[in-house]
């Protein structure tokens, strides 16, 4: 009816965790849990009934207990998510900070849900994904410290982002993070603008404004961002391929809670010798050039606003934005970074992102015709169309 974390499989549990099983079988530092598997989620479905199967609700119960019945996050493993050609980057629900049985069983309807969402839809029809989820129930790291690093870059390097508190300000591109690149122990790094984090209180989860000097401390020092490097290696070692890999830090204790291939590499970074006439600079997210119509898009009520070839201007992109992509000619943000669930989707969907320009839907005006060089990091206005 449960999986033991340890014990899950791609065919019974999904990628995202049957690679978590794998790495926990290797004595590496990922959080207990188990997995309610496949065959759940087919038994439940079409069920009107919100709540969960009797049998299935007492496995939940005695999972818990198991691992103390902590505060833990709940997660999909869904059919071809974190695979080599699809990652499914932030497309279906993850529910953070559950306590309590009743919560989680909530938490685990709300993954299966999530498998039908107009975003997961868009991405299914574009990925060719089954719409089937194993859903990972995992004891909650409390982090400090979290982000996201990718290893095995072309000259061997380990990119790595991070931010304070929980891990969704890096992976929902809320914050712009710092950004680390770390190759043969040398480290040199790039401070970002981390203005919110996300931490769980008693309460369940707070977003609170980051004070001001925190906002350009760097979160890592060399020593950390060198171990992360390493452990991202032996983790890389394990799977046999380069990874994409999310992490926490709490206290000295580095811990791993997903891993799955890279399915397109970010851009490499270009040393300009100028920026082009009237061009702004932000993070280089998803290689190509477009140009078209700057639409500013404050929330979904703007949706409907953005016609095909446009360029969407946005803070950052929330999951929920992802039909968008397939509209968009180009994606810029105010911020975000470049292993950001944001960015991995639009270098999916090939087409190009410049994340984390500052005041970029002040800057660039709606109905101005943008030009968005990825490859470059660079935006490029003219005037309004007549």
């Amino acid at each position: 009816m449960i999986v033991p974390l340890a014990q899950a499989t791609v065919s019974s549990c999904g990628a995202k965790a049957a690679a978590l099983g794998v790495l926990r079988r290797a004595g590496l530092p990922v959080p207990d849990g188990f997995v309610v598997p496949f065959d759940a989620y087919r038994r439940a479905e079409g069920e009107a009934d919100a709540a969960l199967p009797d049998d299935l609700f007492d496995a939940v119960r005695r999972g818990l207990d198991e691992i103390g019945d902590p505060p833990v996050a709940v997660r999909s493993s869904a059919a071809h998510e974190d695979s080599a050609t699809a990652s499914a980057a932030g497309q279906y629900d993850s529910v953070l900070g559950v306590r309590g049985v009743g919560a989680v069983a909530q938490a685990i309807r709300a993954c299966w849900a999530s498998l039908h969402s107009a975003r997961a839809v868009a991405y299914q029809d574009v990925a060719g994904s089954e719409p089937a989820t194993a859903v990972l129930i995992q004891r909650l790291v409390d982090a400090d410290v979290a982000g996201v690093m990718f290893t095995g870059g072309p000259d061997g390097s380990t990119a790595i982002e991070a931010s304070w508190g929980l891990g969704p300000s890096v992976v929902g591109g809320v914050v712009t993070p710092d950004a680390y690149q770390v190759m043969d122990g040398v480290v040199s790094a790039t401070v970002g603008d981390k203005r919110v984090r996300l931490d769980r209180r008693a309460g369940g989860l707070v977003r609170d404004i980051v004070p001001g000097s925190d906002r350009v401390r760097p979160c890592l020092d060399d020593a950390t961002a060198v171990r992360l490097a390493r452990l991202g290696d032996v983790v890389a070692g394990l799977s046999g391929a380069p990874q994409d890999i999310e992490w926490a830090i709490t206290g000295e204790t580095i811990w791993l809670l997903q891993s799955r291939p890279i399915t397109v590499a970010p851009p490499a970074a270009l040393l300009l010798t100028s920026d082009p006439a009237g061009a702004f600079t932000g993070t280089p997210a998803s290689r190509g050039s477009a140009t078209g119509v700057a639409r500013v898009v404050h929330s979904p009520a703007d949706f409907g606003r953005l016609r095909p070839g446009d360029i969407l201007v946005c803070r950052y992109t929330d999951p929920a934005w992802t039909p968008l992509f397939r509209v968009a000619a180009g994606v810029v943000t105010e911020t975000g970074g470049v292993l950001s669930h944001a960015a991995i989707v639009a270098r999916e969907y090939r087409i190009p992102a410049v994340l984390g320009l500052p005041r970029a839907m002040t800057v660039l005006r709606d109905g101005a015709v943008i030009t968005v060089d990825g490859t470059a990091g660079t935006v490029t206005a003219t005037d309004p169309p007549t």
